[in-house]
């Protein structure tokens, strides 16, 4: 006869289901959670209802943020002719700590995947189609992931854009191919944003 205690074990299951985290992590972290004091226990879960009800994407560029812009999109000293095309809200981050780029981003939240179900559609192209197509955007930097995924659609992408006469780079490869930008030192980064190329 075996040992659970449901709310424990349910707690456990919630865990696992996040990306990465295996049934040992899972574990750690519901019994971390146990030795905490109420109070703790109590903010983080507010934490996260309050960043589930409160985030949601810019209007412009489809970057979380809290407000109608985010900060990158509401600064006017960036230059909004320049749009950086990456595939994570953490890929901006990343690009952010290189502290060499100034235009904006604009984030699919993916890339094209056909084996895993991600097509086009499920990506948002059409909203960079759109801001791309007002006619105030000179260059977009395609700084997808150095994957197959990646790359394809950025491909994809720069297809789309040809025919609206705006220049179309891609980052220079000083990022190893299959590696994700998140985990790229800011050196590396700054390097394949100077040395892009056009697509």
């Amino acid at each position: 006869m075996g040992y659970n205690v449901a709310p424990l074990d349910k707690l456990i299951d919630e865990f696992e289901r996040l990306p990465n985290i295996g049934h040992k992590s899972a574990q750690r972290l519901a019994y971390h959670i146990l030795t905490l004091p109420q109070k703790r226990v109590e903010e983080f879960a507010e934490a996260l209802i309050k960043a589930k009800k409160d985030i949601h994407f810019c209007k412009d560029c489809c970057n979380l943020t809290d407000k109608e812009l985010c900060p990158v999109c509401e600064n006017e000293k960036r230059d909004h002719s320049v749009i950086c095309v990456v595939e994570h809200p953490r890929d901006v981050i990343a690009m952010e700590r290189t502290q060499e780029y100034e235009g904006v981003y604009h984030v699919l939240h993916g890339a094209i995947s056909p084996l895993s179900g991600i097509g086009p559609e499920q990506l948002h192209i059409k909203e960079l189609i759109s801001r791309v197509a007002g006619g105030n955007v000179s260059e977009v930097i395609m700084a997808t992931n150095p994957t197959v995924e990646g790359e394809a659609t950025a491909v994809y992408i720069s297809k789309l854009l040809k025919p609206l006469g705006v220049k179309v780079t891609h980052l220079a490869y000083g990022i190893p191919v299959g590696a994700d930008l998140t985990y790229a030192d800011e050196v590396t980064l700054a390097r394949a944003l100077e040395g892009r190329t056009i697509l």
